[in-house]
């Protein structure tokens, strides 16, 4: 046999290219991937039901952001999603149970990019449902441009009980605004961090659960995003603080959702 002829340098960074970009591609479509309920139902009480996050690389993206088929509850339900990226799509989500998606008060701009990005949050309260659920944002602006949109589902939750908004300023330590509740409830918190490059990290104080996290962005830069929540069994006001690298700033969003009755 002949000895093995070692592999000139060109070809090995071009296989490692190429094994890179067969990871980046096996991840993305993680992204958009449709994921069962986290958590078993508790009679009474708001559960987290299937989630999902579609994260669009900036110039590289389809027109149109669409969740993969999710298997939702036929009521009862509550569905948060949002939009972020170029504020010149200012479409709202739509899905195939002709549910109507309510805006979360007014569109939040991102620091520090002259007004070109920002983020959205919509609501649906008691939706219908059912199985291949999609959700979806029609780019009517930027139809390549990026765009991040995490979907989640509240199970018996017909109500919205409290929420939050605050815009934290760079720093390592982000803490939200508060939400107040008047029983067991479901936290959910969003954090959409302002910083640039391409690697990121933001996690939540231990009582939170990270259920999507979009941080570690793609070549042409991304929206990141992560999202966490926390069952609370008890009335009571409650915040998040986020640990945050590198250092910025983040519109910050917490949720809490409940039965339409309150448990005595």
């Amino acid at each position: 046999m002949k000895p093995r002829r070692p592999m000139p340098a060109m070809v090995i960074a071009s296989l490692a290219t190429l094994v890179l970009s067969i990871s980046l591609g096996v991840v993305f479509l993680r992204r958009n991937a449709a994921l069962h309920a986290a958590t078993a139902r508790q009679p009474g009480r708001a559960t987290l039901g299937v989630h999902t996050l579609v994260g669009q690389e900036d110039g590289r993206a389809s027109a149109v952001a669409r969740t993969r088929p999710m298997a939702t509850e036929a009521g009862g339900s509550s569905l948060l999603a949002f939009s972020a990226g170029f504020a010149s799509n200012t479409a709202g989500p739509v899905d195939n149970f002709a549910n109507v998606w309510l805006p979360v008060d007014a569109p939040v701009v991102y620091a520090g990019y002259e007004g070109r990005f920002d983020v959205k949050a919509f609501v649906v309260l008691d939706a219908r449902g059912g199985p291949r659920h999609r959700v979806e944002i029609v780019k009517t602006g930027e139809p390549a441009g990026e765009l991040t949109m995490p979907v989640v589902e509240i199970r018996d939750a017909g109500r919205m009980v409290d929420r939050s908004h605050r815009y934290a300023p760079p720093g390592a330590k982000l803490m939200s605004g508060s939400v107040t509740t008047d029983g067991p409830a479901l936290l959910v918190a969003f954090w959409w961090g302002d910083g640039r490059g391409l690697q990121h990290s933001a996690m939540p104080d231990d009582a939170f659960t990270v259920i999507e996290s979009f941080t570690q962005l793609p070549p042409n830069s991304a929206v990141q995003c992560v999202v966490a929540v926390r069952a609370v069994r008890e009335a009571g006001r409650y915040d998040v603080t986020w640990s945050t690298t590198p250092e910025q700033g983040a519109s910050l969003w917490l949720f809490a959702f409940a039965p339409t009755r309150p448990i005595p």
